[in-house]
This record gives structure tokens, C-alpha cells and sequence, in this order.
């Protein structure tokens, strides 16, 4: 990418503005289109070990909360390859900009990159409560 240089608010760092290299947004989309590969795997993987949980021999209880559980790796599974392909359009944006005549980034690229780290955590969150879930589940069958 090059060796252009910004300033930005970074999540990162309790100080005010940060000078950046371009290859380290570049590397941190990199880290996170990995990150969501690895989560991806980890739930479908999931999702087929609850399919070989579910049976007829659980109780009512029990089978909602399969249904729950499945509802929920779906919904996420969605949510990983949402976020994995805003990503990639924002690396596709980083390396659009930073080739353009005046090699700058817009302000709103760079307010676009916390966001999807934002979002990365969020979601990253949200699947932790659901791996403990699933993991409860699966200690009661």
C-alpha cells in the first residue's frame, strides 16, 4: 500500500490523534477478514454439532432451545459474512483513495474504519454470549 500518512481519533489509544500508516488499516482488515473466517468455521461447526444433538428423546424444553440455538447460528452466520464483505469493500476503499491523485484518505473512510471496528467487537461479543449458550446447552444434554 505506501507509506502515506493521516491523523485519526484511534480506538486504540487514549490520546487524541495518532499518525497511522496506511499498511496498518490495511493489516487490521486483514486481522479482522481472518478473525471473521475463524468464526465462521467455529459456528458452522456448531451448527452441525447441534443437528447431531437434536433428537426426538429431548424434552419440549430442550427442543426449543435447539430451535432457538439454530435460529441464532443462522442469524450470526449471516452477520459474519455481512460484516466480512464490509470489510473487504473498505480495504477496496483504503486502496482506492490512497491511489488517487492526492493520495488522502476522506475523513468519512476513516470514521468508516472505527465503525466496522466497532462493529467487529460488537459482533465478536455477541458471539462469545452465544458460544456460552451453546456450551450450556450442551452440558445439559
Amino acid at each position: 500500500m505506501g507509506k502515506h500518512k493521516f491523523f485519526y481519533y484511534s480506538p486504540f489509544k487514549l490520546i487524541p490523534m495518532v499518525q497511522v500508516d496506511i499498511s496498518q488499516l490495511s493489516g487490521e482488515c486483514n486481522t479482522w477478514r481472518e478473525g471473521l473466517r475463524q468464526l465462521r468455521d467455529e459456528f458452522s461447526q456448531d451448527k452441525v454439532r447441534l443437528q447431531q444433538v437434536a433428537n426426538p428423546t429431548l424434552s419440549k424444553e430442550q427442543l426449543q432451545d435447539v430451535e432457538h440455538l439454530h435460529n441464532q447460528f443462522h442469524i450470526q452466520l449471516i452477520n459474519i459474512r455481512d460484516l466480512k464483505q464490509a470489510v473487504k469493500a473498505h480495504e477496496r476503499t483504503l486502496a482506492f483513495e490512497m491511489s488517487s491523485a492526492d493520495g488522502q484518505l476522506r475523513e468519512e473512510t476513516v470514521a468508516d474504519h472505527e465503525y466496522l471496528f466497532d462493529q467487529y467487537q460488537s459482533l465478536d461479543h455477541r458471539l462469545g454470549d452465544l458460544r456460552e449458550e451453546f456450551n450450556q446447552f450442551l452440558g445439559q444434554v
